[in-house]
């Protein structure tokens, strides 16, 4: 008998059937003699639904009335799920995030969690209930119903089955697993049976949509074995876990892109302590999330910075570097869209030469030309154009015979 804590995605419960679906799981992992906590998103396109209700009476919509808005979505999940395993004869019982209070803090549509108190939870379990949970949401302090940003499902199920802890974190979505990348990309990709905490971590900053960052970081720091699985088939997934020496013998695990990039470079900025400082706080305080940075000398006492930023953010990072033109001192502004980040990933890395070597060979013979290059112990990441994100894909993956168990 295990603890199992259940995490189903909006397209898993996107209709009635989908979450009559779900029920008949839930209730056959009890009847098996588990315990089961099941986390549950909105039904699919629920909240981009709401979020345009609350974006078409306000032009710029206070984030706490838009919390109480978007949180609603998985409320009506959790009961319909409830109402579904007692149709089939199971017990279960729903919670709001106030109701297992799941604590945190105070950054609406982006809160973090400090705290969960399991103690219903395990009042609900110890009366052989099925807990359905609400994803995706919270409670502050002052008790302000909080969300945890896109993807904060996965988080909260993984907050939950590191605080019962749980013998497993099942992570239910409409893909069986983790593939070597994305099959639609590339035909020949092949679903990994596990993969390591930190090139789950990779490839999810990546862009492999597969799992939230942030889940991918509880379940490293408090070792939930998580498994990434189809809720429409019966596969048994992508086991994620702590990196063991065989691991380390396969030295490319993945390949990842991320398109939809821009490339902002500073130009003549005076080569002096204090400067990045100034180029990246108010980055910060605007909220633009900056990637990969690259700095270069220039001329005359004077550097380059260069660094990336997602495509929703090119006009507010130009705006916020204009502004601040004076303040830094640099000489000129330039932004380009268009770009793509490919990677290739595995803790394999640490110990085998050749694999940047390799990297750089394959998109060359491809004519893909390379802007920018950032490595870290188990990644290289490079910036193309976009227009080569696919090529360089497929070939890299061919070239590193991903294919292959």
């Amino acid at each position: 008998m295990a603890l199992i804590v259940q995490k189903y995605g909006g397209t898993s419960v996107g209709d009635l059937d989908r979450i009559r679906n779900v029920a008949r799981r839930c209730v056959a992992a009890r009847k098996a003699g588990h315990d089961v906590v099941v986390v549950v998103s909105a039904m699919s396109g629920e909240t981009n639904r709401l979020l345009k209700l609350t974006n078409e009476l306000s032009s710029k919509p206070n984030q706490r009335e838009q919390d109480v808005v978007v949180s609603t979505g998985e409320q009506v999940t959790v009961g319909l799920l409830a109402l579904a395993i007692q149709e089939q004869k199971g017990k279960a019982r729903s919670f709001l995030g106030h109701q297992v209070r799941i604590l945190t803090d105070s950054a609406f549509a982006n809160a973090r969690i400090k705290s969960i108190d399991d103690k219903k939870l395990r009042e609900s379990l110890k009366a052989g209930e099925i807990g359905v949970v609400a994803g995706f949401q919270g409670i502050d302090e002052e008790g302000n119903i909080t969300t945890l940003g896109r993807g904060g499902s996965d988080t909260t199920a993984v907050a939950l089955a590191a605080a019962l802890k749980a013998d497993a974190c099942e992570i239910y979505t409409d893909v069986d697993g983790v593939y070597t990348t994305d099959p639609n990309l590339c035909a020949r990709a092949r679903k990994l049976d596990r993969i390591s905490y930190e090139e789950m971590l990779e490839l999810a900053s990546l862009g492999a949509k597969v799992l939230q960052i942030r889940s991918v970081e509880f379940a490293m720091k408090y070792k939930v074995p998580l498994w990434v699985k189809s809720s429409f088939s019966n596969d048994p997934g992508t086991l994620v876990c702590e990196e063991d020496a065989s691991m380390e013998n396969v030295v490319v695990s993945g390949i990842a892109l991320a398109r939809d990039e821009a490339r902002v470079v500073v130009r003549a900025v005076p080569d002096k302590p204090g400067v990045a400082a100034r180029i990246f706080a108010p980055l910060a305080d605007a909220g633009v999330v900056v990637d990969v940075i690259v700095q270069t000398p220039s001329h005359d006492g004077a550097t380059d910075v260069a660094f990336t930023v997602g495509k929703l953010d090119i006009d507010k990072a130009r705006e916020v570097m204009s502004k601040a033109k004076k303040a830094i001192g640099f000489k000129s502004l330039e932004v380009e869209s268009g770009i793509a980040k490919v990677s290739v990933v595995g803790v394999g890395m640490r110990n085998h030469a050749g694999v940047a070597s390799k990297m750089f060979q394959v998109l060359a013979k491809e004519g893909v030309n390379i802007r920018v290059i950032s490595t870290s112990e188990i990644k290289i990441t490079c910036l193309i154009d976009e227009k080569y994100s696919e090529l360089a894909v497929r070939s890299l993956h061919d070239a590193f015979e991903l294919e292959k168990a």
